[in-house]
């Protein structure tokens, strides 16, 4: 299986976040993909390949250039103006009735950000580009031609929309790729994420497009976060509308009950029929994680890979989340090592 790794990733440890808990270290470390890549390595998967350098153009057709342009200069803009030198952070945000612009960075930080858990530092902006670099290396692989490969991208991307940084994603890597792949339209491309949070900003940019199918499993919004997306009721709107699909599950689900909806969210793949998959692959389902409260097993994750291989479609697999460090790798390389039994399975039954 290829897989798509930049080193450039160890260029984004801000020191801190704040969660429900307080100011703590940041949960999303360098330390996670290192510990990808050494279980990776240790299974034998391979070839491990650099990303391309796509310019800027394929990002655009998702984020919009005001936003672009913050993320690449904000830090700069911050400390001018007397932010603290570690990190710029959002500390106010614009709501309804309290929403006029203003330029100051210490407004535009709240501006494109809805939660305090995307700090930018002096040297962010490298690895956010990198990580969408690896999802289009992978896309563009795929598109010509290579049956499966995996991107593993950090900073991870599902919560970020057209103009929004939150929940550690800045670029959304899913659907930079998953944009590419249609070809401007010409094909058409199915989005599952697993993660178990809502993938909020996937949604965000293809709900209203009836090209790119999205759905997800994730913790219900009564009390997961985002908290306030992925209700089964969102379903898209205009000619996108049916073409989002949200699975809310209650807390504490267990192999065979996520499997099942697994099995679901593939049923509904299949009658989409489209072209390439990509698959946001999250693995704070993990039992013990600690930020999700899904009871998924190491084997579990095989056991979704193999059955997502069995749509037999190109397929794109991005790095989302997973924050159980001591086993982030080995459930990656489950899914992995999963995912090629089950193609390798279909390919021999085919013969």
């Amino acid at each position: 299986m290829l897989v798509i790794y930049s080193d450039l990733h160890q260029f984004h440890n801000p020191p801190y976040e704040f969660l429900e808990r307080g100011l703590v270290p940041y949960t999303e470390s360098p330390a996670r993909a290192e510990a990808i890549l050494a279980e990776i390595k240790a299974a034998g998967i391979g070839p491990i390949v650099a990303p391309d350098d796509f310019g800027l153009e394929p990002i655009r057709a998702i984020h919009s250039q005001a936003y672009l342009d913050h993320l690449q200069t904000i830090y700069d803009q911050w400390v001018a103006v007397g932010g603290t030198p570690v990190a710029a952070m959002p500390f106010a945000f614009p709501r309804p009735g309290l929403d006029r612009s203003s330029p100051t960075p210490f407004a535009t930080t709240g501006r494109y950000a809805f939660d305090l858990s995307a700090p930018i530092t002096a040297t962010s902006w490298a690895a956010i580009l990198s990580s969408a670099y690896c999802a289009l290396t992978g896309a563009e692989r795929i598109a010509r031609g290579e049956d499966f490969a995996y991107a593993l991208c950090r900073p991870p991307g599902h919560h970020a929309s057209r103009e929004l940084a939150g929940g550690y994603c800045f670029l959304n890597n899913a659907a930079i790729a998953a944009h590419f792949l249609t070809a401007g339209g010409e094909k058409k491309v199915a989005i599952l994420d697993i993660d178990v949070h809502h993938g909020n900003g996937t949604q965000s940019i293809f709900y209203e497009r009836d090209d790119v199918l999205f759905i997800s499993i994730h913790g219900a919004p009564e009390w997961e976060y985002p908290y306030f997306s992925g209700f089964a009721d969102e379903r898209g709107s205009g000619v996108g509308e049916g073409y989002t699909l949200n699975f809310p599950l209650e807390q504490a689900v267990s192999d065979a009950q996520y499997l099942h909806t697994v099995d679901e969210t593939l049923a509904a793949v299949k009658a989409f029929d489209p072209a390439y998959l990509v698959l946001s692959a999250g693995f704070d389902a993990f039992d013990g994680d600690p930020l999700g409260q899904f009871r998924l097993s190491t084997e579990g994750f095989g056991a979704i890979g193999q059955r997502v291989a069995r749509l037999t479609l190109p397929t794109l697999i991005v790095q989302e989340g997973g924050y159980a460090i001591h086993a982030l790798g080995r459930n990656v390389v489950s899914l992995l090592k999963g995912f090629a039994m089950g193609r390798a399975h279909d390919q021999h039954s085919a013969k």
